[in-house]
């Protein structure tokens, strides 16, 4: 059975139907479901499960009773978990065309952005089954009659709640080292795109994971999301999203001390000095903002230009916004996909419409798609404003949508005031060819990953992560790894 609807693409016949509970699948208890909707035309294509706070706790009790009844954690070899990672990397490749064109349907976006996504799932399986038998301990020196073992563990039950921007990538990101450690996973999808999801629990299911290692449960945050949160049965939650609700999962996680690892917003600066590569900095500053439909938390949405190259590189950010093609993601010329729900796209459009009266001018706002078919679709045009300041909303709060906002500066110390002046501090991009002012400003820039002569690389080797109010912890890379880890001394007596 699928969760498609009469009438849907026939590739969504591969989505499971149900979601996946104990190595089953399964219906919500009451039997309620929920659509998930096409946002290129807002017409329904499939239906899930909405699960409640009893459907989560069936989904952790199966996870608790993986971990502690040594279906995994500690009771399985880290070679067989790094077997079953590496063979789950293998079927997302076999069924790369079919991922891809079933995360266009479900959240928007182009066609080479999805392939990106998809092939950075399988190697992100890949790169943590290698680090599934590299998780080593240490022995310091204590003493001559003693010995004192430091031994890493698996934290142990982990809910893991994810977005709608990258729904398989990020759920990747998150699922593949709490595997990897050997922790059980709860996953929680973004109700706007639960399709992937569901999909990824299919191919562990086929890779030989043990029923209750990833249950997925799908539905909206406060039915299904916070019972995570309040179950003492849950170690650790680790959330992608907005601030506002990061914050509140720390303060209700707070009450349990239960750990948390948190990826929330951004209002990045890309800083454009005089001497930059101008051609570079203008493709990949308009990339860095209208990449992904702009719904990416690390958008470099404040676009600071130096006086001396002020004029060119706003003229450029337009011609770049103008030569945006709106459409389906699924055609290979379309350049932005839609929005991913209506929601979304009132919610930019309220910032675009706002602007000028709060103090921003709007130089430039790119053409829809003409398509009839795309009517109904959650489509935005790119806008390019200039700000004066920063007491504009646009110049201060995170939109999620593809607008920019660019300022003008002079001096170092100026810009690198201007960008640290946000409650932020995911990422940032600085566009020079002087590297002594490159590294002088990224170490001045309070972010967590800054990018030079560039804008929006992820590596899933290196790490991700940011300061102040862009969350708590890192992802990516050997970092992630100590998210789900415990560490104990185990200490030896030898002397009698």
């Amino acid at each position: 059975m699928s969760s498609a609807v009469e009438g849907a693409p026939a590739v969504l016949a591969r989505v499971p139907s149900g979601m996946h509970i104990n190595g089953e699948w399964v219906a919500a208890l009451d039997g309620e479901e929920f659509e998930t909707l096409d946002p290129a035309t807002g017409r329904v294509i499939a239906r899930v499960p909405r699960a409640r706070a009893g459907d989560v706790a069936r989904a952790v009790a199966a996870a608790r009773e993986a971990f502690d009844g040594g279906r995994w954690g500690e009771s399985v070899s880290a070679r067989d978990r790094a077997r079953i990672l590496h063979r789950m990397s293998d079927l997302v490749r076999e069924r790369r065309d079919e991922l891809v064109e079933i995360e266009i349907l479900d959240c928007g976006k182009p066609l080479a952005d999805a392939r990106g996504d998809i092939d950075e799932v399988a190697f992100m399986f890949e790169y943590y089954a290698g680090w599934a038998t590299k998780i080593a301990g240490d022995i310091p020196p204590v003493g001559t009659d003693a010995l004192s073992l430091v031994v890493r563990e698996p934290v142990g039950v982990c809910g893991l709640i994810v977005p709608w921007n990258y729904p398989m990538l990020m759920a990747a990101q998150k699922v593949a080292p709490a595997l990897a450690t050997g922790c059980t996973v709860v996953l929680k999808p973004a109700e706007q795109t639960p399709l992937t999801a569901l999909c990824m629990a299919a191919i562990a299911e086929e890779a030989g994971l043990p029923a209750g290692v990833l249950n997925v449960v799908t539905g909206f945050g406060v039915e299904a999301g916070e019972p995570m949160l309040t179950d003492e049965r849950v170690d650790k939650i680790s959330f992608t999203g907005s601030l506002a609700v990061g914050r509140h999962i720390q303060r209700t996680c707070a009450d349990q001390l239960k750990r948390v690892t948190l990826e929330l917003g951004g209002k990045s600066p890309n800083i454009i000095f005089g001497d930059a590569p101008l051609d570079d900095a203008i493709v990949g500053s308009a990339a860095g903002i209208f990449g992904n439909q702009g719904e990416v938390c690390s958008a470099g949405s404040r676009i600071f230009v130096h006086s001396s190259v002020y004029d060119r590189v706003l003229e450029g950010m337009v011609a770049e916004a103008g030569a945006i093609r709106l459409g389906s993601g699924l055609d290979e010329s379309t350049t932005m996909g839609p929005l991913v729900s209506a929601r979304q796209r009132d919610r930019v459009m309220a910032y675009v419409h706002g602007a000028p009266a709060d103090g921003a001018r709007h130089v430039f706002s790119g053409a829809m798609p003409e398509s009839d078919e795309f009517a109904d679709g959650f489509f935005v045009a790119p806008s390019v404003f200039e700000v004066p300041d920063h007491s504009p909303a646009i110049a201060r709060e995170e939109i999620f949508g593809p607008v920019a906002t660019v300022l003008r500066f002079d001096e170092v110390e100026e810009v690198v005031r201007l960008a640290n002046q946000t409650e932020y501090g995911l990422a940032a991009a600085i566009w020079t060819r002087d590297i002594n002012l490159a590294l002088n400003t990224a170490r001045r820039v309070r972010a967590g990953v800054v990018w030079i002569n560039d804008s929006q690389p992820a590596p899933s080797e290196s790490l991700w992560g940011g300061y102040k109010q862009s969350g708590v912890g890192r992802e990516l890379g050997p970092y992630a790894l100590d998210a789900y880890l415990e560490t104990k001394q185990i200490y030896v007596n030898l002397g009698g």
